[in-house]
């Protein structure tokens, strides 16, 4: 975890602000959970961010980006198995491609 300030302050000292705090009967802390990591810095009270989480944010945004798997029809006049993208012709016959997943 690498917290920054957004208003880039200098502040050194965050907030979790939706975290969980474990304490025994005397008060005494135990543990926490963040629930959601979701920061505030206690400078001058903007929003943190977490720069070492930036490397996965991107991956999985990398990944929504990618097209989808190739899809795999049957065609309805040849009934030859037919991977189509965008086009929906049967390069075997030149039929309309339904939409059918075998």
């Amino acid at each position: 975890m690498q917290l920054i300030c957004t208003n880039r302050c200098g502040g050194t000292i965050f907030r979790a602000l939706f975290a969980e705090v474990d304490v025994d009967a005397s008060g005494e802390y135990l543990g926490h959970r963040v629930l959601q990591p979701t920061y505030i810095c206690l400078n001058c009270g903007s929003p943190a961010l977490d720069l070492g989480a930036v490397p996965d944010a991107i991956l999985a945004e990398e990944l929504e980006d990618e097209p989808p798997a190739p899809l795999e029809i049957l065609c309805p006049v040849c009934e030859s198995r037919v991977v189509v993208g965008s086009e929906r012709e049967c390069p075997n016959c030149g039929a309309y491609l339904e939409e059918i997943e075998i």
